[in-house]
């Protein structure tokens, strides 16, 4: 089958969630199918970036994405019926490689990686079956954002929700097929016939080493992971630095549990904000390994209280395969198979901190945890098994 996919972003190197996915994806999807990928390449992506992908693809075409935030991009909000992140990735230079893609080969599927890139297909791209994959539904994603923004940006962020929204459901329409990375986001897209392809891990990469198991350990590491370029990440570093951290010692403290504490936040773009509000326990690590399996290694406990968000979360599946005790909230743990105690949940920050020191404090229960969220990725969260649904979908088109 000849794939023609066009993306958001170049898949490399794994910097979040969705290069992960779209990486994996066409690394398997490569296998046994002809790729050309069209994609927008960020200024901090190299060439040899590039060449990684060319590994698994017949061609990569690379668009130098446009600065978001750039004076233009903002006046020309104000006059447009897009949303600001429909305007920034708006592109007719992405446009013109895609009609003539379609000109030289005959595709057999148009595969578009998010609905903010679907305004650049040509009218031709259409007489394709265009299967659309949404990682989260994205008015939702800005409209918790806009919840909790200040009074005075409320109204302008408002217009660009609605404007996100009238999109979004618009090419959801237009789409042949439509993908949603857990039920969740597909009982909200309202199409009968969209079908969840979920996010994964790579089981031989990610392993449960022995030292998961060791009894009577007298220092815990606490793993918060992620780019602080999205807001969720962080909001949810401030709320555990100035509540959940604190109370986490506080209830360790106050059952005299004589265990050495320390969090440990890896990831890019950490504001000096949230820096300065950090104590001697507190390691703000930028420069950790790029192969997170061994960020893994040295984690005991990953501690993700997502307020904002949607779709799946990488660090949660990658915890849940390494062996490390994952503490989250509710909407960390939608469209995650975890019925069985996979995953511990709490909702406030009291909850939150008594499940990390039980978590902490009782070994039994850590063991029987982690010995379950592997068996769960195992089960149903290998590359493998994902790219053979994406690939029935190519199929029943």
């Amino acid at each position: 089958m000849k794939i023609l996919l066009v993306s958001s972003y170049l898949p490399f190197p794994l910097y979040s969630g969705g290069h992960v996915r779209l990486y994996n994806l066409i690394k398997q999807l490569s296998k046994k199918h002809e790729i050309t990928l069209i994609c927008e390449k960020r200024n901090y992506q190299t060439e040899e970036d590039v060449l990684e992908i060319k590994k698994f693809c017949k061609k990569v075409k690379i668009i130098n994405r446009k600065k978001q935030w750039s004076i233009a991009n903002i006046l020309k909000i104000g006059l447009s019926t897009y949303p600001f992140i429909m305007q920034g990735h708006s592109n007719l230079e992405m446009r013109k490689l895609i009609s003539e893609a379609l000109v030289i080969e005959n595709f057999d599927v148009l595969h578009v990686e998010t609905f903010y890139v679907m305004q650049n297909l040509p009218k031709e791209a259409f007489d394709l079956p265009v299967i659309l994959v949404e990682h989260n539904v994205e008015y939702l994603v800005y409209k918790r954002f806009l919840d909790k923004a200040p009074f005075f940006v409320k109204p302008l962020l408002a217009i660009d929700v609605l404007k996100i929204k009238s999109w979004e459901q618009r090419f959801w329409k237009k789409a042949t097929k439509l993908v949603a990375v857990s039920n969740k986001e597909k009982g909200i897209m309202k199409r009968k016939d969209t079908v969840v392809v979920p996010n994964g891990v790579d089981v031989d990469k990610y392993k449960v080493s022995s030292s998961k198991f060791k009894d009577n350990k007298s220092e815990f590491t606490i793993l918060f992971i992620g780019d602080f370029k999205w807001m969720q990440n962080r909001d949810s570093m401030e709320w555990i630095l100035k509540e959940i951290w604190p109370e986490i010692k506080s209830k360790v403290k106050s059952q005299k549990l004589k265990i050495k504490l320390k969090l440990w936040v890896v990831g890019k773009n950490i504001p000096e904000k949230l820096k300065l509000m950090g104590g001697r326990d507190v390691v703000f690590d930028e420069n950790a390994p790029k192969e997170t399996e061994k960020i893994y290694e040295k984690a005991d406990i990953l501690l993700s209280p997502i307020r904002i968000g949607g779709g799946t979360q990488y660090k949660i599946l990658e915890s849940m395969a390494s062996g490390v005790l994952v503490i989250t909230t509710q909407l960390g743990k939608e469209g995650i198979i975890a019925s069985h105690g996979e995953i511990l949940v709490g909702q406030t920050v009291d909850e939150i901190a008594k499940q990390a020191v039980k978590g902490i404090a009782d070994n039994k229960l850590r063991f029987s945890t982690i010995k379950k969220a592997r068996e769960t990725i195992e089960d149903n969260y290998s590359w493998e098994k994902i790219t053979n649904v994406l690939e029935s979908v190519y199929l029943n088109r």
